[in-house]
Formats: structure tokens, C-alpha cells, sequence
């Protein structure tokens, strides 16, 4: 096969399942509001990497070749929004009882493709894991495929992480130091990928 899917989906694996700005969204939306209220954000996160895997593949690359800054600016613009998230999970606290109702479908949407981490993941399946000449349509829906397949089972796990630890710490000291601490690590995933230089 023109594209090395055995190791792209264990690169894929080791991607999702690590720390990053959806992740934490996810733990924290688990934490807010329950499991199976954060189930429909769960499902849009993880179709929303679809929405930015198919461009790349059919030419964001050769875009980002010829307009470097477009890119630049964009990145900017994602690690802003993701850190005012984090500053809003930050001062949430863990009542799932409350009258706030959970993010939905079209708000997980949204999340992957202002992630650099996830930009940063799609862009290194293409250059690291396609050989030079495989046709366009098979290399990105190998690719399409595999993350899709990593998250529907590594994005509810991170949720229903979020649901158990909030029914520990809800109510107690722990919970304000929980809600900073997820925060803190959203931040943290940001910062890195922003500057270690990985992202397009």
C-alpha cells in the first residue's frame, strides 16, 4: 500500500490518546455535565477532524506552501480561542445537576479545527506516512479513516474520565484545583505545539 496505515495508526493512536486542547475539552465537558449528557459533543469532535483532514489532503499543503502567513495568522487566531476555553473550564465547577445544558453536536464541530495539535497531527500523516505518487483520494481517506477510527474509541474514554473524577472531587476542595489543573493542561498543549514549531 502507498501509505504505511499500520504505522499511521499506531502514530494516530499515540496522538489521540495523549493530552491536547480537544482532550481536555472532553475531560472537562465529561466532568461538567456528565458521560452521557457530552455524548453528542463527543460525536461532533470527532467528525470535526474530518472537516480539516479532506482540505488537506486535496491541497491546504500546497496553500500553506504559497501563502506561509494566511497559516501563520491562522494559528494564532486557533491557540487564542482555545486558551479562552481553557480559561472558561478554568472557572467551571462540577455541579451536573445545574441548569446549564451540555455542549452539543455542532459545538464539538468546531473544536478540531481550531486544535493546532490536531493540525499538526493531519499534516504529519501526510508527510511522514504517504510515499511521493499515491493518489490523493487513497492516501486521505486512509488517513480520514484511521484518526476516525482512534477517536471513536480514545475520545469517550477521556469523557467518561472526566464523569468519574468529577463524581469524586465534585463538592470539595479538590474541584477547584481539578478545573485549573485541566485548564492549565490545555494551555500547556497549545503552548508546546505553538512553539515547537510543528504546526505547518
Amino acid at each position: 500500500m502507498s501509505v504505511a496505515a499500520g504505522a499511521f495508526l499506531i502514530f494516530a493512536a499515540s496522538q489521540v490518546a495523549t493530552p491536547g486542547p480537544a482532550n481536555m475539552a472532553l475531560m472537562a465537558t465529561g466532568a461538567r455535565f456528565g458521560f452521557r449528557a457530552a455524548l453528542p459533543f463527543v460525536a461532533g469532535v470527532a467528525l470535526g477532524k474530518q472537516l480539516i483532514i479532506w482540505p488537506i489532503g486535496f491541497g491546504l499543503m500546497s496553500l500553506a506552501q504559497s501563502v506561509p502567513m494566511l497559516f501563520t495568522a491562522l494559528k494564532y487566531i486557533s491557540a487564542a480561542y482555545i486558551i479562552w476555553l481553557a480559561w472558561k473550564v478554568a472557572n467551571l465547577r462540577l455541579n451536573t445537576n445545574a441548569e446549564a445544558t451540555a455542549p452539543g453536536f455542532a459545538a464539538g464541530l468546531i473544536v478540531h479545527p481550531l486544535n493546532p495539535k490536531a493540525w499538526a497531527m493531519i499534516v504529519g500523516g501526510f508527510t511522514a506516512f504517504v510515499a511521493p505518487g499515491t493518489p490523493t483520494l487513497e492516501a486521505t481517506a486512509v488517513i480520514a479513516i484511521c484518526l476516525l477510527a482512534c477517536q471513536i474509541i480514545l475520545h469517550p474514554i477521556w469523557t467518561f474520565a472526566g464523569h468519574k473524577i468529577a463524581q469524586t472531587v465534585a463538592g470539595t476542595g479538590a474541584e477547584t484545583y481539578l478545573m485549573w489543573t485541566l485548564a492549565a493542561l490545555t494551555v500547556a498543549s497549545v503552548l508546546f505545539v505553538l512553539f515547537a514549531g510543528a504546526w505547518i
